[in-house]
């Protein structure tokens, strides 16, 4: 009989985030030592790295870091939610975004470029993968330059790491009132700051969209130019940050929130895992 108590058995599963049958299997394997158990883990687990790659990795979280003039959000992605609330899965996102943070990263393939004491991101979250035996991927990465921040972690389930991320850039003093902002956007998802930010393609296709449904509607063609700029106004609403309507008060839309407090916001990020 191998060499180790159940104690073992679940400290090493939960140091590693990895299964319970391949833990044991390995310990018996390594006779009970811890260490060559995890190097077999390890070895194991990388060589189901390839086998992993076309899973896909619906859970995660999302992790923020703030430096001079900039704040960073990043998504680092797993197959469960097992892996999600793991310690060294949730350990290894604290290095990663530490890594991106400081090497400017604005995208993933930056971040994954990015240093991280003598390695880079890619290979460190090709370690790990292998280690915990899940595909893990750094999905996202956004970074807010600005000089004041407010970042806001919202956690979907209070069994897990926080699933969605937002920082919001601002000048003001009202620091209360902009992470109230921050968590507007967690929960309305403004896709632009103002109306001047929507792309024209974006207006012209859905300008085409609420014609097409207002003709179909047998609306007069002369009534056609109010009805569709109407529409397109309640659309701008939908998707524009300055336009919504406050999720703390829906009678007033966030820009009037915002020059009550006097802050102006300068950008905004948000990031959901699997979104």
């Amino acid at each position: 009989m191998a060499n180790f108590s159940i104690a073992d058995l679940k400290a090493l599963r939960e140091q590693l985030g990895t299964g319970m049958s391949d833990t044991k299997a390995a310990l018996v394997e390594a006779d009970g030592d811890v260490e060559k158990a995890t190097e077999i883990l390890r070895l194991k687990g990388a060589k189901g790295n390839a086998k992993r790659a076309d899973r896909s990795t619906s859970e995660g979280l999302i992790v923020s870091r703030e430096s001079a003039g900039a704040t960073t959000l990043i998504e680092l992605a797993c197959e469960t939610d097992f892996v999600a609330k793991n310690d060294t899965f949730v350990r290894l996102a604290e290095t990663v975004a530490d890594a991106v943070s400081a090497a400017g990263a604005s995208s993933a393939d930056e971040g994954l470029a990015a240093d991280a004491s003598g390695k880079t991101v890619a290979d460190l979250i090709s370690e790990q993968a292998a280690t915990i035996g899940e595909k893990i991927e750094l999905r996202r990465v956004v970074r807010v330059e600005g000089s004041t921040f407010a970042v806001y972690l919202h956690r979907t389930s209070k069994d897990l790491p926080p699933q969605i991320g937002v920082v919001v850039a601002y000048e003001g003093e009202d620091a209360e009132t902009a992470r109230a902002i921050a968590q507007h956007i967690a929960m309305f998802d403004p896709a632009y700051l103002n109306s001047d930010d929507v792309p024209a393609d974006v207006l012209d296709k859905e300008r085409e969209i609420v014609t097409e449904i207002s003709r179909n509607e047998g609306k007069p063609e002369a009534a056609l130019p109010k009805i569709i700029e109407g529409r397109l106004n309640a659309f701008l609403k939908q998707v524009v940050l300055l336009e919504q309507a406050y999720a703390r008060d829906n009678k007033v839309q966030v820009k009037k929130v915002l020059s009550d407090a006097g802050l102006t916001v300068t950008g905004f990020a948000r990031l959901k895992v699997g979104a």
